[in-house]
This record gives C-alpha cells, structure tokens and sequence, in this order.
C-alpha cells in the first residue's frame, strides 16, 4: 500500500487534479504527480458534456471518457464529477491510500496568510469572502463541501492564492479611498500567489545567492496573467489588485482600466452589474481587442492587422508594468517568464525584452526560439529565466506539512 496527497483546483465548468504521491511522516512530495488530468464542461446546460481526461506522470493518456449518468446542468454537476473521479481513482490506482485532499483556494483575504486544515467552521468563514471573489470562491468551496460530504473523516487543506502576497508592504495594499470603505476589505489582495511561491522556491537552483536574493520580477503570462515583483523571495508588489482583472490585458479580461469608463457605460449605455461583469472577465483583453480568438497562438499565427494589434497591446502592458515593479524594486536583477505564454510565446519575450533594454536586458535569440530555461546573454546585466510554474506541488507539499 502507497500513501497519495489529491490536488484539486475547482472552478465553475472544470476541476483539475493532481495525484502525488507521500509517505508518511514526511513533508516530501515528488515534483511529478503520479498522475494529472482535468474534469472539463461541468455545468453546461442541456445534456452533459463533462469528460475526464487524465494522463500518468510521463504523459501518457489514462483515461479520455465523458462521465457516466451525469445530470443536465445545475448544481449536482460538480457534486457528480467530484464522485465520478474518487471513484475513477479507486478503480485505476489500485494500492494507492488517500491521506488528505489539498485545495487551491482563490481567496484568503488578510485573516488567511498561511495554509490552513479545514473545518467546518473556516469553511463558513472562507464563504464569508465569496463577495471578494464571486466568480472562484464559490465553486472552490463547492469542491471542499462534497469532498466533505463524500469522505467525511478525510482532512482537507486549502491554500490560498491570495496568501504570498501579505509580506507586502502596508502602502502596497492600500488604494486611494476613504479608510471606513478600505476598513471593510478593499483594498489590493493580488493573486496567483501560489505559482510565485513556486518560482521563489526554485529560484536558488537557477542563480547564484545574490540574485535569489536580490531583485526579481516574475510575469506570470496565461489566459489569467499578472506579475510580481519580489525581493529575498518575498512579494514586494504585484499587478492584480483587489480581483483579478486588475492589472496586464488578458485573454478576455481587461486589465486594468480607468473607473471612469465604467462610470460612462452605466450611465450612457445602461449596463448594469452583471453586464459590466461579462464585459470585463468575458468579453474584452486578446479576444475583445483581435475580435478572432483569446488564444495567443492563433494570434501570433494569424496576419489580420487587429490580431497583431491585440498581441502588441499585450507585451505594451507588460513592459509598462515592468518599469512599473523594477521601480518598485530600486533595479533589476532577475526576470521569470512562467504560465501558457510566458513558457510557450517565443514573440511576446522578444518584444518584452526588446523594449526593457535600459533595465540592463538583453537575450540570446536562439535561447529564446529553443524555449532555453536561460534566455539571457552572458555579459547582460540581468538574467532571463522560463520556468515552468509547479501550483499543484506546493499545495501538495503545504497539504503534507499540516498532516503532520
């Protein structure tokens, strides 16, 4: 019999897993889960169209199956998915034991700075905060709820993506309001704190002291994408703020924006909360802007001016911000490409970089093409790393940690 750590990361139409493996009495956890895989189109109304799909730790296809029985829609969609997989699991990893069930949890607010065992008591006080993050805390705490339900004696940990970033300082969380409104939580949170924690942890493996230990900002580039700037591995400023649609253009989202606009549509245009909502998460960022796709690849591989234009606009935003947290930071030493597109995009780099030159940046072009885990050119001031962000492993080895 082998001991297993279950990774989950639930949102409204899908649920990513991961599998590590543990043994007991340790907080080790191998990088690799033994196996990974997501639940996609939960939730979609009429028939059901959720499937599984999950791969083993070298990459090969486990399982592509849509889910048995599932309902038409609602609720119970997650709630079925969530069984369908423990049971999935029970049948394919015959031997395995599961210890406890590690969650990514959107947010923690300032009262959840560290990782934390559930119960039912911080489960109520975590919906507390769905106001802060409707569109993700819900359905994370959705997936906490069944697992309850499910395996009742089996120990939950949530991790919360919000927590990297109170080692900020206190100006560095402010906004410019009154403080009997900033008093009742509005205020900058940041987020995708979990995949810089996992940047900060692997730095000392990729340069030498006095760069882990100096200045460094990380872009964390996807479908979601923000940056951090962090120093002695610590979250200095990052460019989200109280949700996660401030800050770099996105895939649909629109980064941040001048309040005013907001103002305009709602009293010109009569849109309304939920409308302004669609507009902002749903509608605007790559896909708003090239009107073809939110997907950077079918940007980058397209020849219509617009597409061209959304993917400009994107590396504009991020060389803004750039100058924006070397400033916050007194220099640069360091800069991490992670996520999708900071891994993947080859163009976005070169233009990133091209234009942040006078911060000391300079890349080989062939390092960058080949996707090189060192991009930058030996006698540059500042080293340019890509490295594959790790969410699942840190919530494993957090979820370790607290079993003990």
């Amino acid at each position: 019999m082998a001991d297993a750590i279950l990774v989950l990361n639930a949102g409204s139409s899908s649920i990513k897993f991961a599998l590590f493996m543990h043994s007991p009495g340790t907080v080790e956890i191998p990088r690799q889960p033994a196996l990974s895989g997501q639940i996609d189109g939960i939730g979609a109304a009429g028939a059901s169209s959720a499937r599984l799909k999950a791969r083993d730790g070298a990459g090969r296809l486990l399982a592509d199956q849509l889910l048995a029985n599932a309902p038409k829609g609602g609720d119970g969609q997650h709630r079925h998915a969530l069984d369908f997989l423990l049971g999935w699991l029970g049948e394919h990893e015959e031997g395995i034991t599961l210890r406890a069930v590690g969650h990514r949890v959107v947010h923690g607010a300032e009262k959840y700075a560290q990782p934390i065992l559930l119960d039912a008591a911080i489960r109520a006080d975590l919906a507390r905060l769905i106001p802060l993050a409707p569109l993700h805390q819900p359905h994370n705490l959705d997936a906490i709820r069944v697992v309850a339900e499910l395996l009742p004696e089996l120990p939950q940990v949530a991790c919360f993506d919000t927590a990297f970033h109170r080692s900020q300082p206190h100006v560095a969380q402010l906004f410019a309001l009154p403080r009997a409104i900033t008093a009742q939580g509005v205020r900058r949170y940041g987020f995708h704190g979990l995949s810089y924690e996992y940047i900060a942890e692997v730095l000392p493996e990729h340069l030498d002291e006095g760069r882990v230990k100096g200045r460094v900002i990380v872009a964390h580039l996807g479908n979601g994408a923000s940056m951090c700037a962090l120093l002695n591995r610590r979250s200095i400023a990052t460019t989200m703020g109280f949700t996660a649609v401030e800050g770099l253009m996105m895939g649909s989202r629109t980064g941040s924006l001048d309040p005013g606009v907001l103002l305009y549509l709602m009293e010109y245009q009569g849109m309304d909360a939920r409308a302004l909502t669609q507009l902002l998460y749903k509608e605007s960022g790559l896909l708003g802007v090239s009107g073809i796709s939110q997907d950077m690849r079918i940007l980058l591989a397209s020849d219509r001016a617009e597409a061209r234009e959304a993917v400009e606009m994107f590396c504009y935003r991020i060389t803004r911000e750039l100058g924006s947290l070397a400033a916050a930071l007194g220099g640069l030493d360091a800069l991490v490409f992670t996520g999708g597109i900071g891994e993947h995009a080859a163009p976005v780099r070169q233009a990133v970089c091209a234009a942040s030159r006078w911060l000391g940046i300079e890349i080989d072009p062939a390092a960058n093409s080949s996707n090189s885990i060192c991009i930058s050119r030996a006698a540059g001031k500042v080293s340019v790393l890509i490295l594959p962000t790790n969410e699942e492993w840190i919530i494993a080895r957090h979820t370790a940690a607290l079993m003990q």
